[in-house]
């Protein structure tokens, strides 16, 4: 299966990542990618840019040759109703918003607590992915999970670097089979992202691709196939 896109990605403006924002362009280009989305950590994660990096984006060029560039944030989940690290004006300003759960910004709850925070972020207007949802530090209700994701078109990740063995989320794996088996029931996109810190992780998902065997997903139901329908999921919301 050909993907077009990978738009979970890190610059060295996360604070811990390795390449520059040219140098993750240069290596999408090489690796025949048709849009490359960069999501630098939002504020509240230690170590990560300003504000005001959000807020100059502008100034940023979207068009590589044959290489489009999407700017958005991982932006993160604060609190259990669904705060969010990022306002609404700035949130406005990015192409996109992955909303993520992350431990030195919030600590794990009770099951309904990690669930209703998702749901919640969800419900945001600027939030069209939810990342990672697949850590077992964060219990989540799966079923929950999807079905809200539905009712407020958002979608799901996959996240290839959670299944890599040295990572340090908790039962990915499993937990990643579980969503996958009910957004195929619900009729629910995914987005396979590689979450990369490095530039040679771009478009990496040599761990997703046996979990999508092995559930036997649907091609209509992952949005990296086609630039096109990621664009038309995002102009939807």
């Amino acid at each position: 299966m050909k993907y077009e896109l990978d738009i979970h990605t890190h610059t060295i403006a996360s604070g811990h990542a390795y390449n520059t924002l040219q140098e993750m362009i240069h290596t999408a280009k090489e690796k025949g990618l048709k849009l490359l989305g960069v999501s630098d950590h939002a504020i509240a994660m230690p170590g990560t840019c300003h504000l005001f990096y959000f807020h100059n984006l502008k100034v940023v060029e979207r068009q590589y040759g044959d290489l489009e560039l999407m700017l958005g944030s991982e932006v993160n989940v604060i609190g259990y109703n669904g705060e969010l690290d990022l306002d609404e004006e700035t949130l406005k300003g990015l192409d996109y918003a992955i909303a993520s759960l992350h431990t030195p910004c919030l600590a794990p709850g009770t099951m309904a607590q990690n669930t209703n925070a998702l749901i919640k972020a969800m419900e945001n207007p600027h939030i069209n992915v939810i990342g990672h949802p697949d850590d077992s530090r964060f219990p989540i209700d799966y079923e929950q999970l999807v079905l809200a994701a539905k009712k407020n078109h958002v979608l799901i990740e996959i996240n290839n670097s959670s299944l890599n063995p040295k990572g340090f989320r908790q039962n990915a794996r499993e937990n990643d089979v579980t969503i996958l088996n009910l957004c195929k029931q619900y009729d629910v996109p995914v987005c396979l992202n590689s979450d990369a810190h490095i530039s040679s992780d771009i478009g990496n998902i040599i761990f997703i691709d046996p979990l999508l065997a092995e559930t036997n997903f649907p091609e209509e139901l992952i949005i990296n196939t086609s630039v096109d329908k990621f664009k038309l999921f995002l102009s939807n919301k």
